[in-house]
């Protein structure tokens, strides 16, 4: 019977029971890919990160739901680079990490805050004539109405935005619009692959707390996610398109946006987001360990030999 250290760490937050949990498996290296997708589907978190061994970086993650692996997770980056500082295995400074999207830059400061870089931005808007994908189509699958859409469609368009996940970016008019969606979760799947994307991330400027930025919801139900509580890749990908789109005016991008999530499921976080210049946008935020025991490995599914 084989054992393995896992934890739960929740992301974007200094309070535990908040933010994003997310699974840690901080040695990973013997683990089969049924093993890894089992043991996420035990922890529950959205998304585990499964810390193993690289030729190429100081450390290589793969990323599992509890249904499917993914190719980059924000929060769970953060979580299981928090760990290992809390931990000592790893110091302050500059790290690189390998993923299925390449390797990522990741600082980590002497406070524990993880800062985790991007990959460079691509962002194309969304024309229902080409895409086939207009407000009506949105506004069915989110469940927010038509005019909150367009309200805040004279200035920012909807889009796809991809810094190593890409999101459909929707803006929304009011916080109450926000809170109001109820969104189809088959529907939103069906239209994130319409256009290309992992999911849907909607936000409206109208915030809770006077210092951040916006207020933002993720639905990813396509990777077995129907709501991410706090979103690290969405994050990244949204302060690009705002960027992008000169969200702000003349150029002006804030060199640091405070991006709130997470009220409306009772998981609040905040994430930081620099994304000035068009460049790599850089997201960060503190986390804190909620679990910390062993786990009991399923054991390896030995593959079937069929003979003609």
């Amino acid at each position: 019977m084989t054992e393995t250290r896992a934890l739960l760490v929740d992301a974007f937050t200094e309070e535990s029971c908040a933010g994003n949990a997310a699974g840690v498996v901080p040695d990973a290296e013997d683990l089969t890919d049924d093993q890894m997708q089992a043991i996420a589907a035990e922890l529950g978190a959205s998304e585990t990160a499964f810390l193993r061994e690289s030729g190429d970086a100081d450390r290589r993650v793969r990323y599992f739901t509890p249904t499917t692996e993914v190719d980059l997770c924000g929060h769970a980056t953060i979580a299981s680079h928090a760990h290992l500082f809390a931990d000592g295995a790893l110091d302050a400074g500059e790290h690189t990490l390998e993923t299925n999207v390449g390797v990522l830059d990741i600082e980590v400061e002497s406070d524990g805050t993880v800062w985790m870089t991007q990959n460079e931005p691509e962002v194309r808007k969304v024309d229902a004539r080409e895409d086939g994908v207009g407000y009506e189509d949105v506004s069915d699958a989110v469940g927010v109405g038509v005019p909150a859409l367009r309200g805040a469609s004279d200035d920012l368009p909807l889009a796809v935005a991809d810094t190593g996940l890409p999101f459909l970016v929707v803006p929304l008019t009011y916080l109450s619009d926000l809170g109001d969606a109820s969104p189809d979760f088959d529907a939103v799947e069906a239209l994130a692959d319409e256009v290309g994307a992992a999911g849907v991330y909607a936000f409206s400027f109208d915030a809770l707390d006077r210092e951040s930025t916006l207020h933002g919801r993720a639905w990813v139900p396509g990777a077995g996610v129907d709501e991410d509580p706090v979103t690290g890749t969405a994050s990244g990908a949204v302060g690009a398109y705002l960027d992008h789109f000169d969200a702000f005016g003349a150029g002006e991008t804030p060199a640091e946006m405070v991006f709130e999530q997470g009220h409306f499921v009772d998981r609040p976080g905040r994430v930081s987001v620099q994304a000035s210049e068009g460049g790599a946008p850089r997201v960060g935020g503190r986390a804190v360990e909620t679990f910390d025991g062993t786990l009991t490995v399923p054991a390896a599914d030995e593959e079937e030999i069929l003979e003609g």
